[in-house]
């Protein structure tokens, strides 16, 4: 039975039909499209050189496809920038996280967008204010993250990656993008990492994964993209399909 709540917790928050983008007489994408649906896991797979990156970058706000639609919700959006697709409630997660590691963890997460309290001229940072939210945002998804005073050059791996998804997840909001987020690291931060991709479903965010690891893919995921030679070849939902099959789409020894 479908009810109310599963069609909202369902709906599809983002749409990409027929992307374009080319470098000089580079074709990077060819027409490729997907979907995200809220409180999902979207996985995009490929093989190195398919168009996954550059798909996130459009997305994103870093490129700006040459031909195609960008939809959300219903209204379709173009992004000039990556804090434009912020502002819109998009969130990325690259692979190397963009954290400064001489600055706190609290001010990597307000880095760029700043607290202030005091009136016209006379205003100075509200360091207070965004200790306290960086804190609540990282007890919130986050397991055994040191406290938001702390440096980030002196945190683990899997530390660095709760620190970049917190921070994406609460500026967010909606949607949040990551690119291999557990491609360097070890089995407990792999699970930790995973367990706050498991949170932010349940709150209904809209997460898209680019990994290579399959069996992640089909152990997190909800829907999976398949992408080959700068297109979207083929879709499945991760419960109907396997390893081999998404191996045989990647490759082109089977078709959609």
């Amino acid at each position: 039975m479908i009810t109310e709540t599963t069609m909202q917790s369902n709906e599809i928050l983002l749409s990409a039909e027929g992307i374009t983008k080319s470098f000089g007489g580079v074709h990077a994408l060819r027409g490729a499209s997907i979907t995200m649906r809220r409180g999902e896991v979207t996985a995009l797979i490929g093989d190195n050189g398919a168009g996954k990156s550059t798909l996130v970058r459009c997305l994103s706000g870093i490129h700006r496809p040459d031909a195609g639609t960008i939809t959300l919700g219903d209204r379709e959006v173009r992004f000039d920038s990556p804090l434009s697709a912020r502002e819109h409630g998009i969130e990325t997660v690259q692979q190397n996280l963009a954290l400064v590691e001489d600055l706190t963890v609290w001010q990597n997460f307000f880095l760029g967008r700043e607290k202030t309290r005091g009136f016209g001229p006379f205003r100075l940072l509200d360091r207070k204010s965004m200790r306290a939210t960086a804190q609540d945002l990282v007890a919130d998804l986050a397991v055994n993250v040191p406290p938001v005073t702390s440096r980030v050059r002196r945190l683990s791996g899997g530390q660095r990656q709760a620190v970049a998804i917190a921070r994406a997840a609460g500026w967010g909001g909606s949607i949040v993008i990551m690119d291999e987020p557990t491609a360097a690291l070890g089995v407990q931060e792999t699970a930790r990492v995973e367990g706050i991709i498991h949170k932010l479903k349940e709150q209904g965010v809209a997460v898209l994964l680019i990994s290579h690891n399959f069996d992640q893919v089909l152990r997190l995921s909800d829907h999976v993209w398949v992408m080959r030679g700068g297109l979207s070849v083929a879709e499945r939902r991760a419960a109907d399909t396997t390893g081999d099959e998404l191996v045989a789409l990647i490759t082109g020894a089977k078709s959609a």
